[in-house]
């Protein structure tokens, strides 16, 4: 099988995991718990200051952000996704870091989307301390971003490393030719 249709394939294989996590976690927490009502198993309500599953609705961006900007965020996403499988065949084989973050990015862009598409708004339900509500696509696009992030420390710091011990090898070659100046 061609490589570039593996690559493709691993995208929307990372995209569906996100996409089908995403939508079942929603679906439970709309057919389990109230709107705006909150829930922990037995035994864990020693968590609730800091944790807790909430359901909640948000019209606008990750994490609550830009309220009521529902279609500027469909048509984002839109956006997003097409720019995602449009360049995606353009990444290097080897940049394993890049086609993870853009897998994730793409699945939670979908698993967004399918919310605003069908319901008009976006199911959170994820509440950690007192930071803004959010759902599991929206921790796949930020976890995709933090991969990136990585994936472009790590190719920095080849690339220094790469330079450097070209640099190294070069040393003594321009030391070499230095003696032989002088010598000649």
């Amino acid at each position: 099988m061609n490589s570039k249709v593996k690559d493709f394939l691993a995208l929307l294989g990372v995209a569906s995991v996100s996409i089908f996590l995403d939508q079942w976690s929603k679906w439970w927490v709309r057919g389990n718990i109230e709107l705006g009502g909150q829930w922990l198993p037995d035994g864990l309500n020693w968590l609730m200051p800091y944790a807790r599953i909430v359901y909640w609705h948000n019209s606008g961006a990750a994490f609550g952000i830009f309220q009521n900007g529902n279609l500027i965020f469909t048509i984002l996403a839109f956006i997003v996704i097409g720019a995602i499988l449009y360049y995606f065949p353009s990444v290097e084989e080897n940049d394993w870091t890049l086609k993870l973050a853009m897998g994730l990015q793409l699945g939670g862009a979908i698993g967004n989307l399918i919310d605003r598409l069908l319901m008009g708004r976006v199911t959170d339900f994820i509440s950690i301390a007192r930071f803004p509500v959010f759902n599991i696509a929206d921790a796949s696009i930020s976890v995709g971003v933090a991969v990136l992030l990585l994936g472009v420390w790590l190719k920095e710091r080849e690339e220094k490393l790469k330079a450097s011990q070209l640099k190294a090898e070069m040393e003594p070659s321009a030391e070499t030719a230095k003696e032989s100046i002088k010598e000649g």
